[in-house]
């Protein structure tokens, strides 16, 4: 699945993605980044932690991030899965991440997820997306809301805070 990720200048762009993203089963890479389950983490983790290479986790929907605890400085990627575009638990998720665990690596998208949540999953801290979708409808997703209701990570003004001229 294509990879896009947002630069610095907050641009999303095509990306290489430096990571593989391994099943419980599969043998770590020789070196590379590598995304694995969290059970996988959690049984693994001295090995994992101990690699001189990237190490990302992947979490289900029902998988708090907050349950990586501290080791949550120590990943490169954390990957939320969308298992139907219905179940909103990974803006949560990612939201958290971003401001309660003060995560600053890349937070991916993955799963089924449509184009109109990506706006929605930006603000809340995504910056990395797996998806089919294009890097020009990514940009043109993220442009097509000016002004917003709630406040989130992006620190953007609310309606009411202009409305209050803040």
């Amino acid at each position: 699945m294509p990879l896009i990720r947002v630069d610095a200048a907050g641009v999303p762009q095509a990306a290489e993605d430096a990571f593989v993203t391994l099943a419980d089963d599969a043998a770590l890479p020789a070196d590379g980044g590598a995304i694995v389950s969290l059970t996988r983490f959690r049984n693994e983790r001295e090995r994992l932690l101990a690699r001189n290479a990237p190490i990302g986790v992947r979490l289900k929907a029902a998988e708090n991030p907050e349950s990586l605890g501290a080791d949550v400085s120590r990943l490169s990627v954390v990957a939320l899965e969308f298992p139907a575009f219905n179940d909103g638990r990974a803006f949560s998720w990612a939201r958290i991440l971003r401001t309660r665990l003060g995560f600053t690596g890349e937070v991916r998208a993955v799963g089924h997820f449509i184009y109109d949540q990506v706006n929605y999953q930006r603000r809340v801290g995504f910056d990395a997306w797996e998806t089919s979708l294009t890097v020009e409808q990514i940009a043109r997703a993220f442009s097509e809301m000016t002004d917003v209701y709630q406040p989130s990570t992006d620190g953007k003004k609310t309606i009411r805070e202009l409305r209050a001229g803040r």
